[in-house]
């Protein structure tokens, strides 16, 4: 009886490490910020049949609130790997610029030279498929924005993180099967 305990006790913690693989694409069980970070969920976006990126979210502690994660002042990380050649600096500053809209109802002008910088974080290099960004908000620091590791940029501002994970968490996001993914639902 003990070891029948033991191992499906085993079997059930499993689930705290486990990587995901999706549309090829292998997020890590844990991903190092300024803290190590543990794996929330994950999703890949689609855009009209295209499957354009897969997104990883990574938190301290795993939440399926997502108004929790928007509004905790802590540090988060969103992996966003590209899975199309579709995906360009053009179509994905259009993407960010429609997500900061659906996520702030429209009402952009406050944060517009924060999302300017974000834009122009994708525009600096071409995106080609398999580019991997990873954006990284440290309380009291910002956004650090990588691709491919190496740092693009950084913003600062916890309003601007809260509209950033809006996009894909928000009341209104822009592909609710990425929010379901991401929530680890």
């Amino acid at each position: 009886m003990k070891k029948l305990i033991f191992i499906l006790a085993l079997v059930f913690s499993l689930d705290t490490f486990a990587q995901l693989t999706l549309n090829d694409v292998t997020l890590p069980a844990k991903a190092k910020g300024t803290t190590e970070l543990t794996l929330n969920g994950g999703a890949v976006r689609k855009k009209a049949f295209f499957k354009v990126y897969v997104i990883g979210l990574y938190l301290g502690q795993k939440s399926k609130d997502a108004a929790a994660i928007i509004n905790n002042n802590a540090e988060v990380l969103v992996q966003l790997q590209i899975t199309s050649s579709v995906v360009s600096s053009s179509n994905m500053s259009e993407a960010i610029e429609e997500g900061f809209g659906k996520s702030m109802k429209g009402n952009t002008a406050s944060l517009r030279p924060k999302i300017d910088v974000f834009i122009n974080t994708f525009k600096k290099d071409p995106i080609k498929e398999g580019d991997v960004f990873v954006l990284n908000y440290i309380p009291g620091v910002g956004l650090k924005t990588s691709k491919n590791g190496k740092l693009v940029s950084t913003i600062e501002g916890e309003d601007f993180k809260k509209a950033l994970l809006g996009i894909w968490l928000g009341a209104d996001p822009i592909d609710s099967g990425v929010k379901t993914g991401l929530l680890g639902k």
